[in-house]
This record gives C-alpha cells, structure tokens and sequence, in this order.
C-alpha cells in the first residue's frame, strides 16, 4: 500500500494561498520572495522521494506554467535544474473537470477523486504526494492522508485558501520531525495515527 503525504508552504495563520491566489509571501522574505536555497534544496529531496504526484487543477496550472522549461531558463540554479527535469519526469495524476488536455508525464482524471486515490494508494509502490487545497481536503476528509508536511513561513495574511479543511471528525497526528530554515521559516511533519 502506498502512502500519500500532504506538505505545502503555509502562513502563520493557516493559509496555502493569501485571497487572489497570491503566494509571493511562500519565500519567507517578504512578497514576491524566493525560498531559501536550503529550503529548495528541502523541497527537491522531498520531490525527489515520491513516486507520483496528484495534483489539484490550480495548482497543476501554477507547476506546469513554471517547470516543464525550468531547467532552461538561463539563471536557473542547479536545485531548479534537477527540480524542472524531476517534475518532467515524475508521473503525475491531474484531478479536474474543467480541463481537457495535460502533459509532461501526467494523466487526467475527471471522475470521482476520492475514488481514483484510494484505488491509487491500494497499489503497490512508493509514496505519493498530494497538492493542492481543494483535492487534498478532499482526501484529508476521506482519511486518505497518512502524513502532514507543514512548511510554515512567518507571515499571516488574513484570509485567503486553507491548508486544512473542515472535518467531520478529529484527526489524531504524531509528530515526527521538525526542522527549522532561514527566514525563521519552519517544516513540522505529522504522522496520522491509524
């Protein structure tokens, strides 16, 4: 059985996303701020370590708007090499019913998600990663959600897309890691208890 793991950028105050969508806070300097080379680093390991990635539909437009050409853009870092070639690379689920066409690697599922991921983590194989607020409220209603990857930036923002959401009932969680990055950013790993 594969485990699916949930890790985002979040403000302070609970957001993935300020109101508009906006994610300039994510780099833990200010807006429109870059993250650390460590905490990119960070993010690539982890990238590096999941057989499949599910996507929600905003989220699936922001990454394949930036990385399917990132590792030829002419000031990309090494990490955003191997970031761009590693999301070309990786299979990909994309989740909408609005969209009609997705590439790099990825297949569409217009049906019932909930359905599709836990079809999905009843396979054998490595962990998969899932993004994007709405898709994952969905699984993390479900019960589908084995880990919580918290990247907390210190900002708060007031409002805009949560990284939790409402539940019908509680969700009991180890912590199992904790590590801290430049900018006072911090990354809080939680482990549900089955």
């Amino acid at each position: 059985m594969r485990k699916l793991i949930f890790g985002m950028n979040v403000t302070l105050d609970g957001y993935t996303a300020a109101t508009g969508d906006d994610i300039g806070w994510s780099g833990g300097d200010g807006p429109d701020s870059s993250p650390s080379a460590e905490l990119f680093q960070w993010w690539l390991d982890q990238e590096l370590a999941y057989e499949l990635t599910l996507y929600g539909r905003k989220l699936w437009e922001a990454m394949s708007s930036s990385w399917p050409d990132g590792d030829q853009r002419p000031d990309a870092t090494p990490a955003e090499i191997e970031f761009a070639r590693n999301w070309r690379d990786t299979p990909k689920v994309v989740f909408s019913s609005t969209i009609d066409k997705v590439d790099w690697n990825s297949r569409l599922v217009t049906g019932d998600a909930v359905a599709e991921i836990t079809r999905l983590k009843a396979e054998d194989g490595g962990p998969m990663s899932i993004g994007g607020a709405t898709l994952a409220g969905a699984a993390m209603r479900a019960g589908l959600i084995d880990e919580y990857v918290l990247v907390t930036v210190p900002v708060m923002v007031g409002g805009g897309t949560p990284f939790f959401t409402a539940l019908d009932n509680w969700v009991n969680l180890n912590l199992v890691e904790t590590r801290t990055f430049p900018g006072g950013v911090t990354m809080t790993r939680y482990r549900t208890r089955r």
